[in-house]
C-alpha cells in the first residue's frame, strides 16, 4: 500500500517573524514607544494627540473626519484626542459656513503653534537617529518602497469595502 502524502495546511509554512503586516507592526509600535516616552514626558502629549498636531501643523483647517483619513488613526482616538488639545488651548475649532457638522481646526496661534515648533526639531532629530544607520540610496529606496506600499494597501482596503 502506497503511504498517502501528509497534505499541508496553508497555515503550516507561516512564519510569524518574516510576515511583512506583523514586521510592519512591530517597527511602527517600538518607533511610537520610543518617540511617545520623550512627547509625554517633555510635553505631555499622546502620541495620537501629537500627531494631530503635526497634521493641522503641516494642513490647517481640517475637520476630525479628515484628520482620521489622513492618519489612519481609530475615529474614537481622534476624537478624544481633540477634546484634549482643544481643552488645553492647543487647537481650535471654525464653524464652516455652509454645513454645521464640518468644523475646520487649526492649531492655536499662540500655545498650540509654538508647541508644534517646539516638537518638530525634536522628532526630527528622533528620525534622524532612527535613519542613521541607512545609506542616503537605502532611505529613498525605503521611502519609495512605503509609498508603494501604502498605496498598495490603499487599493486592497478600497477594493474589500
Amino acid at each position: 500500500m502506497v503511504a498517502l502524502k501528509k497534505q499541508r495546511k496553508p497555515a503550516d509554512g507561516f512564519i510569524l517573524e518574516s510576515f511583512l503586516p506583523y514586521r510592519l507592526s512591530l517597527l511602527s509600535n517600538t518607533v511610537s514607544q520610543g518617540i511617545s516616552t520623550a512627547y509625554r514626558r517633555d510635553y505631555g502629549l499622546s502620541v495620537t494627540e501629537w500627531r494631530i498636531i503635526a497634521v493641522l501643523g503641516r494642513f490647517p483647517g481640517l475637520t476630525a473626519s479628515q484628520i482620521t483619513e489622513r492618519t489612519a488613526m481609530d475615529k474614537v482616538a481622534v476624537s478624544r484626542a481633540v477634546k484634549k488639545l482643544r481643552h488645553q488651548g492647543l487647537v481650535h475649532r471654525s464653524p464652516h459656513r455652509h454645513d454645521r457638522r464640518r468644523q475646520p481646526m487649526e492649531l492655536t496661534a499662540d500655545k498650540g503653534r509654538a508647541l508644534f515648533e517646539q516638537v518638530v526639531p525634536k522628532a526630527l532629530a528622533y528620525e534622524r537617529r532612527l535613519l542613521s544607520k541607512l545609506s542616503e540610496e537605502e532611505i529613498e529606496v525605503l521611502s519609495a518602497l512605503l509609498t508603494r506600499l501604502q498605496r498598495s494597501a490603499a487599493s486592497i482596503d478600497e477594493a474589500s469595502a
